[in-house]
């Protein structure tokens, strides 16, 4: 029986050697390699044993949370993050793999290679905090302090970076645990300053990463990230297909006007007063302007910055704030709104408007056949009926510059735990927000599901 099945495994190759009329001696040397590269598909695609993936997580899950603990007390601002990559690198090393380090500032990368060849992959993590002072009341809660942007902050992981970080060490050491039942390779990021520039304008995070040859000899075919997200219970998860966040600018308006003595307004030109009618005016643009069903938008300011005492009109007030969509064209109206309204407002009051828009993040969209296997693989792992479909976020990620590589998956994992509601829970960014540890094993199941059937075989189409 078994020698009709090598038979027929060897037909294609064995046919092409006739047509080319080799000698009957070159046949019988073809054979074998036939039949090895006519298995050498199933063997590759062979994925690892459940029980060992098992095994590998529940031996890296102690140091998990110790790793994201110690990440949490000892926060740093984004292009800052000289100790905790420097503890990324180091356990890295440890695993024996090869690191590179400095890759856009504080990035860092290794390379996970499996016993056979495959697809090649990338997972990617960011390690940077916010300029928040910590309100949490934790053991291990951040009680450091710097200076961001000329202010006096304190500084903490509202934002989950440190579980990220934390989730993708763990998921490293599985993966070499189980990499001789891997096909394929698996490069590891540790990204910088994915929060934005502490500069605006500056080049940061995971375009600086890719400007500087993160990908030079290594392209994936795929790219993959997680964020814990407050709104959803701790033990489930969530994705969607295509647009899944927004596009991130941020914006600045300088309003010119003339100086003058508070007690005579008429001999200047006040432009706290035409920043005021500014902030009004862009209500409109949004409610009145934009189709915001086809596609929302949100147009938000943040500061408003404006003289130094309290008798004496300004030279000028500067605005800053954010523009979040998810259509690059109603993206470019919406700036050209905002420009064209400042300054029409400003020179009817005699002053001047100057508008700069940077963007930080383009739009994070999920590719269609990533999205349905990474979906499956996200089910499989955390039960169908705990992964729930997401809506779209007007929040904002630059992991959506690794889609300029390769196509991308981007999934949620909840952080909220039992006895709070995810609806009411300390959104992330907030100095409450509050990580239930169980997310951490959590997104590294995750993780792993996701990276493991991508380097396996795809899935049956429907």
């Amino acid at each position: 029986m078994v020698a009709p099945i090598l038979r027929m495994l060897a037909a294609p190759l064995m046919r092409r050697a006739s047509a080319m009329r080799l000698p009957v001696a070159a046949h019988a040397l073809l054979l074998p390699l036939a039949v090895a590269l006519a298995l050498l598909p199933a063997v590759a695609c062979a994925a690892p044993d459940p029980a060992r993936v098992d095994a590998a997580i529940a031996g890296v899950l102690p140091e998990m949370t110790a790793w994201r603990r110690d990440i949490h007390q000892h926060p740093e601002l984004g292009t800052l993050e000289v100790r905790t990559a420097a503890k990324v690198a180091g356990h890295l090393r440890g695993l024996g793999l090869e690191v590179r380090t400095g890759i856009g500032g504080t990035g860092v990368a290794a390379v996970i290679r499996g016993a056979r060849p495959g697809p090649r992959i990338a997972l990617r993590a960011d390690m940077d905090a916010l300029p928040v002072t910590e309100a949490t009341g934790l053991p291990f809660a951040s009680t450091v302090r710097t200076t961001y942007r000329g202010q006096e902050v304190g500084v903490m992981h509202a934002c989950g970076h440190d579980a990220h970080v934390a989730i993708l060490l763990a998921a490293a050491e599985a993966l070499v645990a189980l990499k001789g039942e891997l096909a394929g390779e698996v490069m590891v990021i540790f990204q910088p300053a994915e929060e934005g520039p502490p500069v605006p304008g500056q080049i940061v995070g995971a375009k600086a990463m890719i400007d500087d040859g993160l990908f030079r000899d290594f392209r994936p075919e795929a790219s993959f990230g997680l964020h814990v997200w407050a709104a959803l219970p701790a033990g489930s998860g969530g994705f969607r297909g295509g647009p899944t966040m927004a596009s991130v600018d941020e914006w600045r308006l300088v309003v010119r006007g003339r100086q003058t003595h508070g007690a005579r307004p008429w001999d200047g030109v006040d432009p706290i007063t035409i920043a005021a009618q500014v902030q009004l005016a862009m209500q409109a643009i949004v409610a009145r302007q934009v189709d915001t069903v086809r596609s929302p938008v949100v147009l938000s300011t943040g500061q408003v910055q404006a003289g130094v005492r309290f008798n004496i009109i300004p030279d000028e007030a500067v605005m800053t704030g954010t523009l979040r969509a998810f259509d690059a064209e109603v993206r470019r109206d919406v700036i050209a709104r905002l420009e064209r309204t400042a300054k029409a407002i400003a020179e009817a009051a005699g002053g001047s408007a100057e508008l700069t828009v940077n963007m930080n993040a383009p739009l994070t969209a999920n590719a269609f056949e990533r999205t349905q296997r990474g979906g499956a693989a996200l089910r499989a792992a955390g039960g169908g009926d705990r992964v729930v479909e997401m809506p779209l976020l007007t929040i904002g990620e630059d992991f959506s510059q690794f889609s300029t590589v390769a196509p991308t998956f981007f999934w949620f994992v909840g952080s909220t735990g039992p006895g709070i509601d995810p609806r009411r829970a300390p959104m992330n960014h907030s100095p409450q927000f509050l990580l239930d540890e169980s997310a951490l094993e959590a997104g590294l199941r995750s993780m792993l599901a996701v990276a493991l059937a991508a380097l396996g075989p795809p899935p049956p189409t429907p």
